[in-house]
């Protein structure tokens, strides 16, 4: 067996609940790879699961954490795609906040080619995400128009990259002004900072363009606006709910209840009336069809995007601070931890 070193939180509800352990890796099964650990990618989903906000966090003791890359170190009797000294990126339903694990060999895929093992833990989730949304759920087309709200993020950074595959005029939507020329440097066609007056400033900013497809993740007020621009056929993707996000250890329960029941009502007769779609998805409950994971995976890397977008790294006993750090809102990218 293995001596590893592990995040684990026993009760869900708090990031100071989180706590470093060593423990015992047992041996892998025989469709099971051993990864030696080389970074982490951290994602909002981690911190809903700490947070206990998350429907598919654990009821039991967990290891929070969805992708990361590393180095195989073992490998069961039945693994022949794969052999020990491969490097490789992996996702799995929680457990990447440690330096050891083992996993089913059907959820990882070798390291692409000039990636670093920090840009690898990076190559997983938020491009998932991205193509989940606008080509398997949103059928986009060439020349949609593209609107992403938290177009700094990960995922938002994809989803243009993604969406000017298929040349798609996008409008980019932030919080803060000083992410606006990152945004420009990503060829984003616009780029809105939200306020009071959000709707107007996408109204203008859309002209005369029918708005196909939302990336959605703010909820409120926010959809509403893009709702109610939203073109006959369109299609408005809820891929989060940062809404919800304290940025704090613990949640703001006072504000995730006021924001949970003062959430938009859509009356599902009024979709079929206007011919227009809201979607929503999270990748966690795609983890039993690992084959349909890694065909998008296969045709991400196909698409030759530039590499992923890295705001800062943290060592492996910075990772609460880094969770802090990612939780503020201020980060462009992708945060990572390296092991």
């Amino acid at each position: 067996m293995i001596k590893r070193k592990s995040y684990r939180i026993n009760k869900a509800g708090s990031i100071k609940n989180l706590k470093l352990v060593e423990e015992e890796l047992p041996d892998p099964a025989k469709d099971e790879v051993t990864i030696k650990v080389e970074s982490i990618g951290l994602n909002f989903a981690d911190l809903f699961a700490i947070q206990g906000l998350y429907s598919a966090t654990p009821k039991e003791s967990f290891i929070p954490g969805v992708e990361y890359s590393g180095t195989i170190i073992k490998k069961g009797m039945n693994v022949n795609e794969f052999k020990e000294g491969d490097n490789i990126i992996g996702a799995i339903r929680f457990g990447a906040y440690t330096t050891h694990l083992n996993i089913n060999n059907r959820y990882i895929l070798k390291l692409p080619e000039n990636h670093s093992f920090e840009e690898g833990a990076a190559e997983i989730v938020q491009p998932l995400t991205a193509y989940y949304s606008l080509v398997e759920l949103g059928n986009i087309k060439e020349e949609s128009t593209v609107l992403v709200n938290s177009a700094a993020g990960g995922v938002g950074i994809f989803a243009n990259r993604i969406a000017k595959k298929f040349n798609a005029y996008t409008i980019g939507t932030v919080g803060s002004k000083n992410k606006i020329d990152f945004l420009k440097k990503e060829h984003y066609d616009r780029i809105i900072v939200r306020d009071s007056n959000f709707r107007e400033q996408l109204k203008e900013a859309l002209g005369k363009r029918e708005l196909n497809i939302v990336l959605e993740s703010i909820g409120g007020k926010i959809f509403e606006d893009c709702f109610s621009l939203l073109s006959p056929g369109g299609r408005i993707m809820i891929y989060g709910g940062a809404q919800f996000m304290s940025h704090s250890s613990y949640p703001n329960y006072p504000k995730v209840i006021y924001k949970y029941l003062t959430r938009p009502k859509i009356d599902p007769l009024k979709l079929s009336d206007t011919n227009r779609s809201i979607m929503g998805f999270n990748l966690i409950y795609l983890w039993d069809r690992p084959e349909g994971l890694r065909n998008m995976l296969v045709e991400i890397f196909k698409m030759n995007l530039p590499k992923p977008h890295i705001d800062k790294v943290f060592q492996f006993n910075e990772l609460i601070n880094a969770l802090k750090y990612f939780q503020s809102g201020n980060t462009i990218g992708k945060v990572i931890v390296k092991v």
